[in-house]
């Protein structure tokens, strides 16, 4: 029989559905995989093996019961470390809030489970989803970093740990980890999941998605999550798409590997069918992208004012620094930033409309090594500050062997369609 570990969400669903296979047998493959690599990547905060098992044994218990089961029944979930969770400590990344425990879970938690996801553990986070790292490597290769903020739930959905990571994203803390990781990673419309009991930085910007391995699996969850239908992206479309190749206001940023990297999936998008244009984005958004430091850092400082003023000496020092260069700014400087973001959403919406999306880099290159550096996300801040979705694929490997994504972006609103030309565009290149 297949190692049930193996098998993507949407097919581990179907079995257990079909009484094929117990959330028991799919848990203790899961564990197993994790007892073998665990040691090596740091995946988890906090993981507790015997109340996994336990919670596969009350799903089974349910099924053979006959009572109803969520789209999610038996499937693994993995939360990062900025969502509350009532029965797992809470600890944001931080010694600030060391052995936290919350009452209730993140309503996307509590949403989660509802369908039927049994949360396997807490995932590593960078010290309030912002700079300074966890310990989590990446699964190719342990010498390099896996990304960040959402280090663990891109390791670990990698690694086969479980089905899917909750991520969250400010600049490019759910795309970037998963393409560094070569995962499938989907920061949806901005505002698709309720951020209650999230530990939010940037209320303008922080956004709730999903790492898995396949886009259909990102599917699967955030339809039984957010109860909107994502379609089936794994469904052959009925046409090729319109594809607008760009760069972005960051394009001298790009490593050699992931121009050719564009090159090579615009060509293979090209034969595949695809009418692929060159477009170059309006001026308001570089203006945008130069605006978002002020806003992300802003923002968080009003978030983390109790910890600034009654535990400023367990921030890092980076935190701590860019907290107290926030402090410094005019109030007048945020107002404005904002204005430039609304800006910048206007007239993208003029500069999608003749496409049906945008093919872009995920990352600069391939992932950095070492662990004290998370990557940037220099192809990523654009894209959020616009509240767009976009997926992230694998597309081969760089020079060092690491995985390498393109991006996906489609206009506010259109996350089903991101979902499936981003499968679509994951099959053209191959």
């Amino acid at each position: 029989m297949t190692d049930p570990s193996l098998l993507p969400a949407t097919e581990a669903a179907r079995r257990l559905r079909a009484g094929s296979l117990s959330a028991t047998a799919l848990m203790e493959a899961l564990l197993a995989r994790i007892a073998a690599r665990e040691g090596e990547i740091r995946a988890f905060t906090w993981f507790d093996p015997a109340a996994a098992l336990r919670a596969a044994a009350r799903a089974d218990a349910a099924a053979k019961a006959g009572r109803a089961q969520g789209a999610l029944h038996g499937l693994s979930l993995g939360v990062k470390d900025v969502l509350d969770t009532a029965d797992m400590p809470s600890q944001y990344g931080s010694p600030i809030w060391a052995g936290h425990r919350p009452r209730v879970d993140a309503s996307a938690v509590a949403l989660a489970r509802r369908a039927g996801a049994i949360v396997l553990g807490k995932t590593v986070t960078t010290e309030s989803a912002t700079r300074h790292p966890g310990p989590t490597a990446n699964p190719h290769n342990q010498g390099h970093t896996p990304g960040g903020s959402s280090s663990g739930s891109a390791a670990g959905a990698a690694a086969g740990f479980f089905h899917a990571g909750f991520g969250t994203q400010t600049a490019g803390s759910v795309i970037r980890p998963a393409a560094y990781c070569g995962a499938v990673g989907f920061k949806p419309s901005f505002g698709r999941f309720h951020r209650a009991g999230m530990k939010v930085m940037s209320e303008s910007l922080d956004t709730i998605g999903f790492i898995a391995r396949t886009t259909g699996d990102c599917g699967l969850f955030m339809a039984a999550a957010t109860g909107r239908d994502h379609g089936d992206p794994e469904a052959k479309p009925g046409r090729a798409p319109h594809l607008a190749l760009c760069m972005g206001p960051t394009a001298d940023q790009a490593a050699p590997e992931t121009r050719a990297l564009l090159d090579r999936a615009a060509a293979a998008a090209a034969r595949a069918g695809a009418k692929v244009t060159a477009l170059d984005l309006p001026p308001a958004m570089a203006a945008a992208v130069e605006a978002h430091p002020f806003v992300m850092n802003m923002e968080s400082a009003e978030a983390l004012a109790w910890e600034i003023d009654h535990a400023a000496a367990l921030l890092s020092p980076v935190l701590r620094e860019r907290m107290e260069w926030a402090a410094a700014q005019p109030p007048a400087r945020l107002a404005e930033a904002r204005a430039a973001f609304a800006t910048a959403r206007a007239a993208f919406a003029d500069a999608i409309a003749p496409f049906d999306a945008i093919l872009t880099p995920s990352a600069p290159g391939e992932a950095p090594e070492g662990l004290g550096w998370t990557g940037d996300p220099a192809f990523n801040t654009l894209w959020t500050l616009l509240h767009v979705p976009c997926v992230t694929v694998p597309a081969g490997t760089g020079p060092k062997g690491l995985p390498l994504g393109v991006q996906v972006v489609t206009a506010a609103g259109r996350d089903r369609e991101a979902l499936a030309w981003a499968e679509w565009v994951r099959q053209a290149v191959g």
